[in-house]
């Protein structure tokens, strides 16, 4: 197959694609990598599958094509081509949840030095990098590489960017509960969606509505998470979006836990679990697993709690997300508080303190702790951040964590 020849079939396969002719395309791409002698075509349609299997939740199959992207890469000698190739094998770490390695690989990406293309990348390695700190619970990193790639976005004028890094952003203050913050990314997501997105995947405004529906539940209004979601969710069964279906089904489940209704929420988490299970949602299956422990401890089924938790810790630790091992500790403290076994209780107490600790999620002006009610916060230049009213009330004159942490041991 020459080289007209395969930019044809790519382009075909891109138009099946777009009209939701998934499998078909998918058919005609793995046609093209059989057949085809030209290199950058070669690399071009591994960038279209792994395009597909992440969008439809087989990440393993997205990881494999981009190692085999990696090579043609090598093969063709460009760097523009190798910062693409370690960016996609950067994000299909960030699926499989293992954040290291994607940090690790998207630091491959800013060291390889190529042209403008790769510069334009660096927006987009830098949203990856933060999404894999937040998954770590290193959130003034997270921020940091967020706040990047947003200025990447403005410079280049990349709405499609700003888009994705503003639903993360809206996650990032969901899991510090700054909830104002929280809606109001998403919010600014789904007007660059309005304003910007005609010609843009539907999965944009999908992955803006339910971000829209996780702050939402969060302030209590269930009704405006409810329809958020119910949008989100009928777009991703549209596409075959099996990643962003997992989370509307998780989404749906806390919002019936928040009405109480339990009978409800367990089959959704059930539904929720199995799909994360499916495409390795590791982190996803944390979430889950917190809210059923919730649904059990409000039917007073301590033990069943305690099982969910136990399923929860083994998935957090292997995962390094210290948010999750937080939050299971003080559900942990409150289930022995209720059994009176004070042994286990002081053990997740001294536990939760230490996570609090290694996460720095307290107020560097007043001591007190973040994150552990609905908070406004203000984050600094150094992306350090504190109560906002602490900031108001005392002003600074440079960041007194950074001050701090200037400080050499022996002066304390």
């Amino acid at each position: 197959m020459g080289q007209d020849q395969t930019k044809q079939q790519i382009e075909k396969g891109l138009h099946l694609y777009q009209s939701n002719q998934t499998e078909k395309a998918l058919r005609v791409w793995m046609r093209v990598l059989e057949k085809s002698a030209d290199p950058a075509g070669r690399f071009r349609v591994l960038g279209c599958l792994i395009t597909a299997h992440a969008e439809m939740g087989r990440y393993k199959d997205m990881l494999k094509f981009a190692v085999v992207q990696i090579d043609t890469a090598r093969e063709l000698e460009d760097p523009d081509y190798l910062t693409e190739s370690y960016l996609n094998l950067a994000r299909s770490n960030e699926k499989l949840c293992e954040f290291q390695k994607t940090i690790s690989y998207c630091k491959t990406c800013l060291n390889t030095q190529g042209t403008t293309v790769s510069l334009k990348l660096n927006g987009q390695v830098s949203l990856s990098m933060g999404n894999a700190f937040l998954g770590l619970s290193i959130f003034q990193k997270a921020l940091e590489c967020f706040e990047k790639a947003l200025r990447y976005a403005h410079n280049n004028d990349d709405k499609m960017l700003e888009c994705r890094v503003c639903c993360s952003l809206g996650s990032f203050y969901t899991q510090i509960k700054d909830y104002e913050k929280a809606l109001f990314f998403p919010c600014k997501a789904a007007e660059l969606v309005n304003d910007y997105g005609k010609g843009w995947s539907l999965k944009y405004r999908a992955m803006s509505q339910y971000h829209m529906a996780v702050a939402y539940r969060k302030l209590g209004r269930l009704a405006d998470a409810m329809d958020c979601c119910e949008e989100s969710m009928k777009i991703a069964l549209q596409h075959g979006d099996r990643p962003l279906q997992a989370l509307c089904l998780l989404c749906f489940a806390d919002i019936h836990r928040s009405r109480k209704d339990i009978q409800t929420a367990f089959p959704r988490y059930d539904s929720s679990m199995s799909i994360m299970t499916e495409i390795g949602n590791r982190l996803g299956l944390v979430q889950v697993l917190l809210g059923m422990t919730k649904c059990w401890m409000i039917q007073k089924e301590l033990d069943k709690a305690l099982e969910s938790l136990e399923k929860a810790q083994e998935l957090a630790e292997g995962l390094g997300n210290k948010l999750g091992l937080l939050k299971l500790h003080c559900l942990c403290e409150r289930i022995y508080r209720t059994k009176g076994q004070q042994r286990e209780l002081r053990d997740h107490v001294v536990k939760f303190h230490e996570c609090v600790e290694e996460m720095e999620l307290y107020c560097g002006m007043c001591g007190e702790s973040i994150g552990e009610k609905n908070n406004q916060l203000q984050a600094l230049p150094c992306s350090h951040f504190f109560h906002l009213k602490c900031l108001q009330t005392n002003g600074t004159r440079g960041c007194p964590n950074c001050r701090r942490l200037s400080v050499k041991p022996g002066y304390v």
